[in-house]
């Protein structure tokens, strides 16, 4: 009797020791989720924070004269007198209007830093367009000069350095006050290309850039993926050689990015000598690495298709090829397609093998064609990040945003086409 006793109190404190042991597992488990969710949030605090003053934009709105004494110009269409024409005069004699006073050289000076270096091309495209409107009085929303639209974003932020003078400052509030300096939504973001200054600087040309990037990895990476798949699963003999590519598939999956960077440099550059820069050479490169991701979830879905699919079919008479295009395919397109998405979310984040091939230069254009410069996405918010300039600090966190929001919606799509489509057996 005593000795059933002893028995059961040992099993009573080695089932307290193991649920202490659960308990305590789960709660490192339940910490764990606790401390990434917390730096997620924290992550996307910071971004937002930073970015989203990105998304507005400082302007300067004055009725300006377009007095072609002043500007030197008598035909706004003649190209040569355009160039030679003083658009800045204008503008300046605007400021003076709205601020009486600041008459001075040294005035004036400070008086011209309050609007963008592109103002004059402002006017300059506008009378081009409508000639008719010299000797008139037009009203013109210019873009503010970076300083200013820092001061007006981040007055009170003692993060960012004000490096306006003490004069312009008070011109700056005054104009606020007066409604001619304002904020709104910066349109100049998604509607032009990069610029050496903030105010003028957009994605548009990224956007574009990696839309044409990731089409070409798309056209390479997904036929050639699932056909791999497609015949090492069901075709391909069970011996060294098919053992040999599965574990470098594998082993592929794993390369750090750069690598296929440094592929890309030697064989399509070096080699076949085609020109750097351009989406078609990144989406060579971006559909080498994306392949294996593509090769691995297709195998995994092929697999995933019941035995019992295939037999059926071979016993109404099909043949091989028609089990695997009519059958095993259609069944498995669900997860090859989810592996696709995926691989084609992580080649959009890349940056490594694209700065290799030299999509870091500075391009001002939209790319029009495959074959034309280009940049993407995250080597634009890159060149944001390592600039010198405070605006482009904001830039660079408004582009995360947006490549963010791009991946996140790959991902969602690809979660939503998996259980759209996929059939449970």
């Amino acid at each position: 009797m005593t000795d059933q006793r002893s028995q059961a109190e040992i099993v009573r404190r080695s089932l307290k020791k193991r649920y202490r042991k659960e308990r305590r597992f789960r709660v490192y488990g339940m910490v764990a989720i606790f401390i990434a969710l917390a730096s997620l949030v924290i992550l996307f605090a910071d971004i937002i924070n930073k970015g989203h003053t990105g998304f507005i934009k400082t302007t300067v709105t004055l009725d300006v004269t377009l007095d072609s004494e002043q500007m030197y110009l008598t035909d706004p269409t003649d190209a040569e007198q355009r160039s030679m024409a003083d658009f800045i005069a204008p503008i300046i004699t605007a400021l003076q209007e709205q601020i009486p006073g600041a008459e001075s050289a040294a005035q004036t000076r400070e008086l011209r830093a309050l609007v963008s270096s592109y103002a004059a091309n402002d006017i300059s495209d506008r009378l081009r367009a409508n000639p008719e409107l010299l000797n008139t009085t037009e009203t013109f929303v210019f873009q503010a000069h970076d300083q200013v639209s820092v001061y007006v974003k981040h007055a009170d932020n003692p993060k960012y350095s004000i490096r306006l003078s003490e004069q312009q400052q008070q011109w700056v509030d005054y104009l606020q006050e007066e409604g001619v300096i304002g904020t709104s939504f910066n349109d100049t973001l998604f509607s032009r290309g990069d610029s050496r200054e903030p105010g003028n600087a957009g994605i548009l040309g990224a956007i574009v850039g990696s839309l044409l990037t990731m089409l070409v990895t798309l056209m390479i990476s997904f036929p050639m993926g699932i056909a791999a798949a497609v015949y090492l699963e069901e075709f391909a003999p069970q011996n060294k050689i098919t053992d040999f590519i599965e574990v470098n598939i594998n082993n592929l999956a794993a390369v750090p990015s750069i690598i296929f960077g440094l592929l890309g440099l030697a064989v399509f550059i070096s080699l076949f000598g085609m020109p750097r820069s351009v989406p078609v050479v990144g989406g060579l490169v971006l559909a080498l690495m994306t392949l294996p991701t593509i090769i691995i979830s297709s195998r995994a879905a092929i697999k995933a298709v019941p035995p019992s699919i295939r037999e059926a079919a071979e016993g109404i008479g099909a043949s091989k090829m028609q089990v695997v295009l009519h059958h095993v395919i259609p069944l498995a397109m669900p997860g090859m397609l989810t592996g696709s998405i995926i691989g084609m979310a992580q080649a959009l984040g890349e940056t490594a093998p694209l700065l290799l091939i030299g999509m870091v230069a500075f391009i001002v254009d939209v790319p029009e064609g495959f074959f034309d410069s280009a940049t993407v996405l995250p080597v634009q918010i890159y060149l944001w990040a390592s600039s010198s300039e405070q605006g482009f600090v904001e830039l660079a966190s408004a582009g995360i945003m947006v490549l963010l929001t791009f991946m996140i919606t790959m991902n969602a799509l690809a979660i939503w086409l998996r259980k759209r489509l996929e059939r449970r057996w």
